[in-house]
């Protein structure tokens, strides 16, 4: 049995367990919290890893580094490097490519990152690529992350959305589903030694004014007004100017291709009319339920 482990129990890394599980891997996940059990997959603690290491066939690294490193290459490096490890798949961001005044970058542009949090992701992926002479190693390159419960739908509903107007400035997004998907094929692909830049952005990189209005529309209520983006930056969190300093499209025809994998949800009126049914679904199930009592 193919056995996963993943460092990370946070959106996604729950989000590939479950997929992973159905799909018949034997799965541990890691944690620095709580180890909570009853899931289908085994849950154990972040400094225990090591110890399901050994039996590992797929790693998959969710965890970001922090400054002083990748804390999974501190803590377990060596344990890997001894494991019979097939697969390892690390997911960074598409933020290393940096700021390309709107341009796009595809999965053979050279990371060129603009601040010290893209400098250490870089240097992460390189800690990871190391592991290529002798293992299969995949740096997933994602854009924003949303889905379930982390989507413009929630932030129109709790009256935090902004349509922040900066004309000409697009940022990459990928549906969490499509994130599931990509690593599940990639670990499917039981390819050989080496490793593989791919990219996880939809086909559509889009301003955060129009996928507000999106959202707007699809609960039926009026979207908050434009500001000007000037206007919107004096109330910003340093982290939210480093966004919005950077502007790129990611193309990510070539990772569908080399994966086999096509988006679920290819831009975000399909990602965002998905979230939507799926919560009217989970909705009637609960009516349901209640009946039956």
């Amino acid at each position: 049995m193919a056995r996963l482990v993943i460092f990370g129990g946070g959106y996604c890394g729950l989000a590939v367990a479950r997929a992973a599980c159905a799909a018949g891997f034997r799965v541990t996940v890691t944690t620095r919290g709580a180890v909570r059990q009853g899931a289908a997959w085994r849950m154990v603690g972040f400094a225990a890893a090591g110890e399901v290491l050994a039996d590992a066939t797929h790693v998959l690294v969710t965890a970001p580094p922090d400054e002083a490193g990748d804390p999974v290459l501190a803590a377990h490096g060596a344990a890997l490097a001894a494991a019979g490890v097939r697969w390892i798949g690390y997911l960074s961001t598409t933020g290393v490519y940096g700021d390309r005044g709107g341009g796009w970058v595809d999965e053979a542009t050279a990371p060129a990152p603009g601040s010290a949090r893209t400098r250490r992701r870089v240097a992460a992926e390189e800690g990871w690529g190391a592991f290529g002479g002798r293992v299969a190693v995949d740096v997933f390159r994602v854009a924003g992350i949303y889905g379930p419960g982390r989507s413009a739908l929630d932030d129109v509903r709790a009256g935090r959305a902004r349509r922040v107007d900066k004309p000409g400035h697009a940022f990459g997004r990928i549906h969490r589903d499509d994130v599931v998907g990509a690593v599940l094929a990639a670990m499917g692909q039981g390819r050989g030694a080496g490793v593989r830049v791919l990219n996880l952005a939809d086909d559509v990189p889009s301003d955060t004014a129009s996928v507000v209005a999106e959202a707007a529309r699809l609960l039926g209520v009026e979207p908050p007004p434009l500001v000007p983006f000037v206007e919107a930056e004096a109330g910003m969190s340093a982290m939210a100017r480093s966004f919005w300093a950077e502007n790129r499209r990611v193309a990510s025809a070539d990772t569908q291709t080399m994966l086999g994998y096509r988006w679920r949800y290819p831009d975000y009126r399909a990602g965002l009319a998905a979230i939507l049914a799926e919560e009217g679904r989970d909705g009637a199930d609960e009516e349901g339920d209640v009946g039956r009592a």
